[in-house]
């Protein structure tokens, strides 16, 4: 059977040239074609499902970089609960910044540092001047065992304040994860609440690379974790060990979002450090260790309690064969960083 039967001589009355007979079948071919090759290129699909299920809900686009890691461009842009997912160039984020552009905001950048940790407060300090809400006013509180870090003083902008906070020294990290929280939810009820309107929490080993403006500011915010953003359900580490307060089951969870950046108004942080102290002096008090330490309780308490405000990988990342590749690096984690790089490389960046 010919592929197209009416492309054949007429018969009878109607007669038409073979001239015209052979365009016609051309230009119906041509359009066969189109149409197929269309339809072939539509099919096409991401390999991960995470992905595809991006591009059929937002239009999200996706690219593979040389390195194999997949790069999300500024997709998705929302949360399945509708809360905004921040990407620091795209047109919410620009808008977001011009809304606050006349407003002056009390701005609080919070980090712990102790023991050897004080060799990162001067970059951090100093990458923050330079892009962490630049145009806004902002106090560095750094909670230290070794107020001496800070001799001579780092040389601030105008609007920018520096407050030392001296804490206990702590025999090790393990004992530390487990009192951030407490000692946070402590100092915003006893002075970071009547001093400013929004606090954030970061580690003192990171350094800022890009602008973090006004796009961060929400009521809860927490960040994605960059090694499993994009991973599906069943990878993400929460906790398994159904005797902890840090459980998490089976149906529960939407991201994993990491410890290294975490923050929104004074009062619903506050909130956030009081719950998860608690989960945490529960599972103390029954012999337990959550296998993410800090990072499993946080990922519980944020089930529960879904956060307004999500930051992009973009705003935690380093450099990871694991780490979903970003269009701009805004905040590098450079102990995660160092932790991924073999011993060559760990000499080469000073680690």
């Amino acid at each position: 059977m010919a592929l197209f039967p009416f492309c054949k001589p007429a018969t009878g009355a109607v007669r038409v040239s073979r001239i015209q007979l052979l365009l016609s079948c051309v230009l119906l071919s041509l359009l066969v074609y189109f149409l197929r090759g269309r339809k072939a290129g539509g099919n096409v699909k991401s390999p991960h499902p995470y992905f595809r299920s991006m591009e059929l809900a937002t239009g999200g686009e996706r690219r593979e970089t040389e390195n194999g890691n997949a790069a999300v461009l500024q997709s998705p842009v929302q949360t399945p609960w509708g809360a905004p997912l921040v990407w620091g160039d795209n047109r919410n984020s620009v808008r977001r910044r011009t809304e606050f552009a006349d407003q002056q905001i009390r701005i609080g950048l919070l980090s712990l540092v102790v023991g050897t940790y004080a060799k990162h407060v001067r970059r951090f300090i100093s990458s923050a001047e330079i892009y962490f809400l630049p145009n806004q006013m902002v106090t560095y509180y750094i909670l230290t065992d070794n107020p001496r870090t800070f001799d001579p003083p780092i040389k601030l902008g105008p609007g920018r304040q520096l407050k030392v906070l001296p804490v206990a020294e702590f025999p090790g990290w393990d004992k530390l994860v487990y009192r951030r929280m407490p000692i946070l939810a402590d100092t915003i009820k006893n002075q970071i609440g009547r001093e400013v309107e929004y606090i954030f929490c970061a580690d003192i080993d990171q350094e800022f690379m890009a602008p973090v403006e006004e796009e961060i500011l929400g009521e809860l915010v927490a960040t994605l974790h960059p090694e499993l953003f994009g991973k599906p359900r069943t990878a993400l580490p929460y906790e398994k060990n159904e005797e902890s307060s840090a459980y998490v089951k089976n149906d529960e969870g939407d991201y994993y979002y990491t410890s290294e950046l975490y923050g929104g108004l004074v009062l619903d942080v506050y909130r956030m450090a009081l719950g998860c102290s608690l989960l945490i002096l529960k599972d103390q008090a029954n012999g337990i260790v959550a296998g993410g330490r800090e990072e499993s309780y946080l990922n519980r308490y944020l089930i529960t309690h879904r956060p307004t405000c999500v930051l992009s990988p973009e705003y935690n990342w380093w450099d990871s064969g694991l780490a979903v590749a970003v269009p701009e690096m805004r905040l590098v984690s450079l102990g995660r960083q160092c932790d991924a790089f073999d011993a060559k490389k760990r000499e080469k960046h000073r680690c």
